[in-house]
């Protein structure tokens, strides 16, 4: 009679009880075509925008809903309540846009690049992120709230009360951040990689990282903030 194995090999090739591993998010790989430069006077709504730079242009309070940016570069935009919801962008770049109360609600982002953004109070509820880096920049009170992000990776910024609550989660990781007051009620998660968080700060939804990866040091510090939401107490 054949001893029984207790550490032997599942059917994937690693040992039977192993975690598995995170899958990596994919990028956008961007290749933008020569740019033609904007010399429109005001955003349209449902308006076409195709392979077209927009630099140090100042959108603020504009009406873009429903717009479509395709093949575009927004440089140094001012957003400040820029109207853009349902908007889609489509291999696009937004380099320095910076705003206030920027409507971005139920926008869709795929293949997208957004570097060193200075953004606050922005909506981006029922929003679809598909291929996304946000690198750099700092985002003061992110509405994610019900959207749905998927192969999305945030890199180097910070972001001070976002809010996922309700949003899907897949494939998302969060390299040298800072998340403060971050909220994840009701959140769903599926490969969500948090360990490269420089700060994490989760102010609810600590019951909600099931699917998230963490680090033993972030298990630490996250500790009582756990151990609050059983009802252990810690003396």
């Amino acid at each position: 009679m054949r001893e029984r194995d207790g550490g032997g090999m599942g059917r994937s090739g690693r040992r039977d009880g192993a975690a598995s591993p995170v899958r990596e998010v994919r990028r956008p790989t961007l290749r933008l075509p020569e740019l033609k430069a904007y010399t429109g006077i005001e955003l349209e709504t449902e308006g076409d925008y195709d392979g077209l730079e927009f630099a140090d242009a100042d959108l603020t309070g504009q009406p873009g809903r429903g717009a479509r940016f395709m093949d575009c570069a927004l440089r140094r935009c001012a957003l400040d309540e820029t109207v853009l919801s349902r908007a889609r962008f489509i291999d696009s770049v937004l380099d320095g846009v910076r705003g206030v109360g920027t409507d971005l609600s139920q926008v869709s982002l795929r293949d997208v690049e957004v570097l060193d953004a200075r953004l606050g109070g922005v909506q981006m509820h029922a929003a679809v992120l598909e291929r996304v880096v946000v690198r750099g920049g700092k985002i003061d009170f992110l509405n994610l709230r019900k959207a749905k992000l998927k192969d999305v990776a945030f890199e180097g910024c910070v972001l001070v009360e976002a809010d996922f609550a309700g949003a899907e989660l897949e494939r998302v990781s969060f390299d040298d951040c800072t998340l403060s007051r971050v909220d994840f009620s009701a959140v769903r998660m599926r490969d969500v990689d948090l360990r490269g968080v420089a700060r994490l700060d989760i102010a609810r939804g600590i019951d909600r990282l099931a699917g998230a990866v963490i680090s033993s040091a972030q298990l630490m510090d996250l500790a009582p903030a756990f151990a609050a939401e059983i009802g252990v107490r810690v003396e």
